[in-house]
């Protein structure tokens, strides 16, 4: 039940960020859905791994290397995803910081 209740959540998170960030756009609630979905599964299996194949950059960046593999995520998942289009390193940037920290939040409420 926490799963489905998370997923919606990031749902609702990446609507409102297709309306508060500009280059971010969104078709509906199914799409949000599915970017959810795959944002989600991307972040369990890939991320990981990148983060571990560019630890000397991140430490040689001091940790900032971390955002431009949130930037990757988000748009492998404009890639994959019809219906989600993300113009711009920036909207990407920022689009991947909201969901995140939304996701943080909801993870501490719902924990």
């Amino acid at each position: 039940m926490g799963l489905i209740i998370r997923i919606l959540i990031s749902a609702v998170a990446v609507i409102v960020a297709s309306y508060v960030i500009p280059g971010v756009g969104v078709d509906g609630f199914g799409t949000a859905l599915i970017v959810a979905i795959v944002l989600g599964l991307l972040n369990a299996f890939l991320k990981p791994i990148l983060v571990f194949l560019t630890i000397p950059i991140t430490i040689i960046t001091l940790g900032l290397f971390y955002l431009v593999i949130n930037v990757l995520m988000v748009y492998l998942t404009d890639y994959l995803v019809g219906g989600f289009q993300v113009s711009g390193f920036i909207a990407a940037l920022l689009f991947s910081i909201l969901v995140s920290v939304v996701t943080w939040l909801i993870d501490s409420i719902v924990s």
